[in-house]
């Protein structure tokens, strides 16, 4: 794991406040127990707490993102213990100075010099101090990063959703303004009903599917509109059947992820028939699930040429990787078959 070490981890100057507090008054409680004298106890952690702090910050936000982080470890050693044999020098001589020439109670004799046990001792304790501060500032910046890369995974999933999602609408539109193209042309008294009900489309597929969930009410009653242009569009010999079964009410899917696939079976199953055409569409919600079924006959030449996985078309393969991105892998199944010359695609997804 890389850490960022342009900007060390933060947390809120209280939280700081509490910690050195805490840290203080357990240390002047564990001295003052340990000499039986809680006066020196205090002054001696009044003299030393600056010390600790300045070691501990100098550490966490000049040393490591300077020297850990990129990767100069010889020099961060020889920095640390340097520093730290400083502030034990500093220390003695305030202590002597300032509150008594017994500088090393605790230690195996009394000394007023600077001894090379007293410098050891007095350097691990150091270092213990700056080792705890240390592992709290690591565990705060890798919380950090993983929190940073749970949100650039996010952002790029939200964002690949995004795209795809735009990708449908000018897919759709696409194929429905050719539509009005050609009436045009035959100056067709079906072209203003149809510019109508695509207005109507244009507005609920602009302005109210921004949101990752749509209901599944105005899914279907979108689809409802779609198929209304495709009747007026190819009039008798078009026959949609379709039904609704179970409570559609409260229900929640990804916008327009239906209406790819009941544009789909119309690309393939009716624009390239010449006959009379049957789509059946099956909307039945039980529990949680919703179970959707669109079936539409299949030229003959795609058949022919085996092109049956490319008779989905590029709005499936959309519908199929919003899907995985969407969704959890065990919320939801999508399968297609030919059957007797017949498309059928069957979605089980949830929608709660």
């Amino acid at each position: 794991m890389i850490f960022n070490s342009n900007k060390p981890y933060s947390l809120p100057i209280r939280y700081h406040v509490y910690f050195w507090l805490t840290y203080f008054v357990f240390n002047t409680f564990r001295w003052g127990s340990y000499f039986n004298d809680y006066v020196y106890s205090l002054k001696t952690t009044l003299l030393g707490f600056p010390i600790h702090m300045a070691l501990c910050y100098l550490n966490i936000l000049v040393l490591m993102p300077h020297l850990v982080y990129k990767k100069k470890y010889f020099l961060y050693i020889v920095t640390v213990l340097s520093a730290i044999f400083v502030m034990v020098v500093l220390k003695f001589n305030l202590t002597y100075l300032l509150i008594t020439h017994d500088v090393w109670p605790e230690g195996p004799q009394t000394i007023n010099t600077l001894t090379l046990n007293y410098t050891i001792d007095m350097m691990m304790g150091e270092l213990y101090v700056m080792t705890f501060v240390t592992a709290i500032k690591i565990t705060l910046d890798f919380l950090k990063e993983q929190r940073r890369v749970t949100d650039l995974e996010k952002s790029q999933l939200e964002t690949e959703l995004l795209f795809l999602k735009s990708q449908i609408s000018p897919h759709f539109f696409f194929n429905t303004l050719n539509n009005i193209y050609s009436l045009s042309v035959e100056k067709s008294n079906k072209t203003p009903k149809i510019v109508l009900k695509l207005s109507e489309l244009m507005r609920y597929m602009l302005y109210e599917t921004k949101g990752k969930k749509q209901t599944l009410e105005n899914e279907i009653m979108c689809i409802q509109n779609y198929l209304d242009l495709e009747r007026i569009r190819n009039g008798e010999r078009l026959e949609v059947d379709m039904s609704i079964s179970g409570d559609i009410h409260d229900k929640e899917i990804s916008p327009v992820l239906l209406l790819t696939f009941v544009e789909n079976a119309f690309k393939h199953g009716v624009n390239k028939n010449t006959g009379n055409v049957l789509i059946d569409i099956r909307f039945k919600v039980k529990g949680d699930y919703l179970y959707f079924t669109i079936s539409n006959p299949m030229p003959e030449f795609t058949v022919h040429k085996d092109n049956f996985n490319k008779a989905s078309g590029i709005g499936i393969e959309n519908v199929k990787k919003r899907l995985e991105l969407g969704y959890n892998k065990n919320d939801y199944k999508l399968s297609f078959k030919n059957k007797k010359n017949i498309f059928v695609v069957k979605l089980v997804i949830k929608v709660t």
